[in-house]
């Protein structure tokens, strides 16, 4: 299925996007020696090309019949203008099958294609039914214009057949990798919605870390602790992590890589809320504690940190005769 041009990344999009895909030239001739897409394909396919001028019109028209009868593919075209739009972007897709020379623009087309797909929201299966129902119609015609030569029908069939499923792996990897992308982007800013860097006061920061901590989260916390430190000149930091529930090695080890860079930025690291059983496993791995400066939970390690900076906080009692 094609959509409006006016919706389409831009040529140099579609470039950094297959130069992200890694998909250079010679990925692009492993793809085609594994399909067996040779010279003679493309051959027997411009061959086909003035042929596929004849029904190209003929098949949108009833693919586009086929999108209609369901809910699912008719929403994409409830303005006749952008059906009528889209089906002449889906003709010259179609007519570019049979035009040769499928070289790296063909490549950054196909690629384009499936960005757009994936950004508006349409299904792989969708993008798999539409190909299949014209590979079937393309058939048909094919079968029919050579049916006094069935050889050459099929093996132009079959030429026909590889090149879309050359398309089809494009378009899904496409699918894949930005759906890959998003989900990373997401993740991202999940874990720094659920690590705020709070100032408490005048050079104290606060991180409190909820949940399990892997290698990437790690280092993810250590350069958001860094500049914070030197964007709000941060003198102490007390990282609690009463809703860690377990710490591996790696993680341990990135800690006190943690603690010796933010030393080196001129601040100073207190950890609070250990639980028995995090306590238990850095003593277990052998983590150099004498690094690491502990209290028990976090209204203690706050009062620990104020006591650094040098305040002195006093109880205020009321006049009893108030």
């Amino acid at each position: 299925m094609e959509k409006d041009t006016e919706s389409e990344p831009t040529s140099s999009y579609a470039y950094n996007l297959m130069k992200e895909m890694k998909l250079d030239e010679e990925e692009i001739l492993h793809r085609k020696a594994w399909l067996e897409f040779e010279e003679p394909d493309v051959n027997r396919l411009l061959e086909l090309n003035d042929m596929a001028q004849g029904y190209a019109t003929e098949v949108i028209e009833s693919l586009y019949d086929h999108f209609l009868k369901f809910d699912d593919t008719k929403k994409f075209f409830e303005d006749p203008q952008v059906l009528n739009r889209v089906k002449n972007l889906q003709k010259k897709y179609f007519l570019r099958l049979t035009n040769g020379n499928y070289d790296d623009q063909y490549i950054q087309e196909r690629i384009k294609i499936g960005s757009v797909h994936a950004s508006i929201g349409l299904d792989v299966k969708w993008y798999l039914g539409a190909y299949g129902f014209y590979l079937r119609a393309v058939g048909k015609r094919i079968f029919k214009a050579f049916k006094s030569n069935p050889e050459k029908a099929l093996e132009s069939y079959f030429s026909l057949e590889k090149l879309v499923y050359m398309d089809i792996g494009l378009a899904i990897d496409t699918y894949i990798y930005q759906r890959e992308a998003t989900i990373k982007i997401q993740q991202e800013a999940i874990r720094e919605l659920s690590t705020p860097v709070l100032q408490l006061r005048e050079e104290l920061l606060i991180l409190p870390i909820i949940g399990a901590i892997d290698s990437q989260r790690a280092r993810q916390l250590t350069e958001q602790l860094l500049h914070a430190i030197r964007d709000k000149r941060a003198k102490v930091v007390v990282i609690d992590i009463t809703g860690v529930p377990t710490v591996d090695s790696r993680v341990a080890n990135h800690l006190v890589q943690t603690v010796d860079a933010s030393r080196l930025m001129g601040a100073t690291l207190i950890i609070t809320g250990l639980s028995a059983e995090v306590a238990q496993t850095l003593v277990t791995i052998g983590v150099d504690l004498a690094k690491i400066n502990t209290v028990g939970d976090l209204q203690g390690g706050i009062e620990e940190a104020e006591r650094i900076l040098g305040y002195h906080v006093t109880k205020s009692l009321e006049d009893d005769s108030k």
